[in-house]
Parts: C-alpha cells; sequence; structure tokens
C-alpha cells in the first residue's frame, strides 16, 4: 500500500503567510516605510506579532491581513509597469500628487482602512490603462 503525505492545512497557511510577510516587507522597506508604517497597512496588528512577524515567526495572517497585503502587491506591480525606473517605481508612493489633493499615495495608504489601499490601486491600474 502507498500512501501519500499531503502537506496539512496549517503548514499551507504558514507557508503562505511567510511569502506574503517576507514579500510585504522587502516591498515597504524598499519604499522607505518603518515599521510603525508597515504595521498601520498590515491592518495594525499588535506590537507583539508585528516583530515577530518581521523575524519569521508568529501567527499566521488573517485574511484580512492577506487582502491588504495583495492590494500593496498589486500597487508595486502597477508601479514597476508604469516607470521606467526601480527608483522612480519606490518614489512615487511619497510624492505629492494632485489627484490625491496633493497627498501623496502613502499618506492615503497609510490611514489604515482597507479602501484607501484599494483607492490607490483602483488609480493605478486606471493609470496603466
Amino acid at each position: 500500500m502507498v500512501t501519500t503525505s499531503q502537506p496539512s492545512i496549517h503548514t499551507d497557511e504558514r507557508r503562505k503567510s511567510d511569502v506574503a510577510l517576507k514579500t510585504f516587507f522587502r516591498i515597504t522597506d524598499q519604499w522607505g516605510l518603518n515599521t510603525q508604517e508597515q504595521k498601520v497597512l498590515l491592518g495594525d496588528p499588535p506590537r507583539s506579532t508585528m516583530y515577530k512577524w518581521k523575524n519569521g515567526e508568529g501567527p499566521p495572517i488573517s485574511r484580512d491581513t492577506l487582502e491588504r497585503i495583495s492590494y500593496v502587491l498589486g500597487i508595486y506591480k502597477a508601479l514597476r509597469i508604469l516607470f521606467p525606473t526601480e527608483e522612480q517605481a519606490n518614489a512615487w508612493p511619497g510624492k505629492a500628487n494632485r489627484d490625491f489633493d496633493g497627498e501623496s499615495a502613502l499618506s492615503i495608504m497609510l490611514k489604515g482602512n482597507m479602501i484607501n489601499l484599494a483607492d490607490v490601486w483602483r488609480y493605478l491600474d486606471y493609470m496603466r490603462g
């Protein structure tokens, strides 16, 4: 009898969390965000959870946190398409934008609500055509 071992749901969730968080921290580091700003974008998890996540530990992320990270990834991807250099793409979130009433995309995202991330993503999606 041949048995196949299937990864447990817990293992899959852990792997998904690890990959999502590693990618999130890489992107937000490139944008120059500090830990408090990263915490806001992730939905304001407890400080202890945040530090565990930064160290590749801690609980798996929630569906809400995964959705937030997905928006950050979408924004990052759109910027890579819209700008010819990595430096320009990484600088854009922090620059004032007349389409955001003079605020930067980053200041919009840091208001902390999921809709703010979605608004920036939709704006960039529209700009891509």
